[in-house]
């Protein structure tokens, strides 16, 4: 807890630039709501089925179009030369299990890919509610042998950065002579449970298993060591497996009107996760992790003009991480933070990111939207460098293309650069947050 206290100036001062920037947007649009309030939009949304049924002058089936589920597939690939050719499917999904007016939407996702040199995912999450919101599950179930690319610990200016290629998705389509492929296979299994106890108030606990086997580094040979040996030796890791084994208390604020794609609210977490060595884990260790998303709508006429802001952190407060369990750059729940560099660049025992979004329609239909949005991450290391010592940018554009009106999701695909000549594309199913 002494990081926190002693980093709070320069991430107060980060957060008042941030608000600052929104609070502006908002000011300067505030006349225009007052405007937009006494019209009324009469152009209905038009999504990729209403698409197809005008392309094939079909007539609409009244009864589907009634129901409030909804289902999405995105195909996805990439290639990085240590893990090949890579090839797969997200599909995403969801229902309304009660009534709109006390229920909040529920949603889950599905995703698979598999790559020529072996590499293979299986994930499911989900967030559902049942009616009245009087409980909600949280999840996230992983079996992979997974791979990511590695540069070692905390944020700061690394050499080499600028040989990484252009990334698609998780990946780079080149390796940096200061990258580090790792391989591994990996079992996760993170549920939580949450009790509404008053209006938009929930408390909940869990279980987060997550176990890393049959670790493999393709510079393993360096005489120096990878950062992942260098770690794990300084801190009683076994450098082939360990686990990172805990249970979960938290606390859940929670007004948002949509999970998918919210046009106002507020969604705030806060979590202590203890991970004790009779539960599996190779080290005990205390963590403190938190979320906070706010949306704020500029027009009543389009609500679609959203700005969003988003602060996801997660602080070590006693004991060591294994290097794999750190958390970092895409470390989220549905691993979509950190757009402009891959999988894990940014990590760290402590970590903290903040991101700002502008959403906005681009046809009067809804069909396709855009976003502008920028990011910073900030991560300590276990010798000197502190969490908020140093920050690290990235920013872009994406377009969003409506999937499916009734609950809204929406096909991505954002162009987003960061620093150290990292750059790339970004697919994804809904929202990022």
């Amino acid at each position: 807890m002494h990081l926190l206290i002693k980093n709070c100036k320069s991430f107060a001062q980060i957060v008042i630039v941030v608000l600052s920037v929104s609070a502006c947007c908002l000011l300067n649009t505030s006349k225009a709501q007052k405007t937009e309030a006494q019209k009324k939009d009469t152009v209905q949304p038009m999504d990729i089925s209403d698409v197809f049924l005008k392309i094939t002058k079909r007539k609409a089936d009244t009864l589907k179009l009634g129901k409030k589920t909804g289902i999405a597939l995105l195909p996805s690939f990439g290639y990085n030369p240590s893990f090949g050719f890579i090839i797969g499917a997200k599909i995403s999904g969801g229902k309304q299990n009660g009534s709109p007016e006390n229920t909040i939407y529920s949603v889950y996702g599905l995703e698979g890919f598999y790559s020529s040199k072996g590499i293979k995912n299986v994930q499911f999450r989900h967030n559902l509610f049942t009616a009245q919101n009087r409980w909600n599950w949280q999840g996230n179930w992983q079996i992979a042998r997974y791979g990511q690319v590695d540069y070692g610990l905390g944020t700061k200016k690394r050499a080499g950065g600028s040989g990484n290629g252009f990334n698609i998705n998780e990946l780079p389509t080149k390796i940096a002579d200061s990258a580090y492929p790792i391989k591994y296979t990996y079992l996760r299994l993170f549920e939580k449970l949450y009790r509404k106890i008053a209006q938009h108030w929930f408390v909940g606990a869990g279980i987060n298993i997550n176990m890393f086997s049959n670790i493999e580094e393709e510079k393993n040979t360096n005489l120096l060591g990878t950062p992942h040996k260098r770690y794990s030796l300084r801190n009683g890791f076994d450098t082939t497996g360990y686990s990172l084994n805990g249970f979960i208390l938290t606390l859940q604020y929670n007004t948002r009107e949509h999970p998918v794609r919210s046009y106002g609210g507020i969604y705030a977490d806060l979590s202590f996760c203890f991970n004790p060595v009779w539960l599996g884990s190779n080290k005990q260790s205390l963590q403190l992790q938190y979320e906070f998303r706010k949306y704020w709508s500029l027009s009543k006429r389009n609500p679609e003009h959203v700005i969003a802001l988003w602060h996801w952190a997660s602080y070590e407060l006693g004991g060591e991480l294994p290097y794999l369990g750190l958390p970092g750059t895409a470390s989220d729940t549905y691993g979509r933070s950190g757009r402009g560099y891959t999988l894990g660049y940014f990590k760290g025992p402590s970590y903290a990111y903040l991101e700002s979004e502008y959403r906005f329609p681009i046809l009067r239909n809804k069909f396709l939207s855009g976003v502008c949005f920028f990011n910073l991450q900030s991560a300590s290391d276990d010798n000197n460098t502190k969490v908020f010592d140093s920050w690290e940018p990235g920013g872009g554009v994406g377009l969003r293309v409506l999937f499916k009106k009734q609950g809204r999701i929406t096909l991505c695909a954002d162009f987003a650069k960061g620093k150290y000549g990292s750059d790339g594309i970004f697919f994804g199913l809904n929202e990022v947050f």
